[in-house]
């Protein structure tokens, strides 16, 4: 009777760690990476035109003020 209880809990565990599907593979580039990436630096490009478009108008408000600190 122990043999039949440590097999059928043998069997079990084996069938549960053979069901288990493995890790996925990374994912493949696909026909809109080109255009994923252009999107990307063009959200740089914003960003980086809107920092210079901070500075600028700070340093007319600053101007206007009469401040001569940069």
């Amino acid at each position: 009777m122990g043999w039949v209880r440590f097999l059928t809990m043998s069997l079990s565990v084996l069938f549960i760690a053979g069901c288990t599907s493995p890790e996925p593979p990374p994912a493949k580039k696909t026909v809109f990476d080109p255009l994923i990436q252009s999107e990307q630096r063009a959200r740089d490009v914003q960003i980086t035109v809107d920092q210079n478009a901070d500075s600028t108008r700070k340093a007319v408000d600053n101007q206007e003020r009469g401040d001569t600190s940069p």
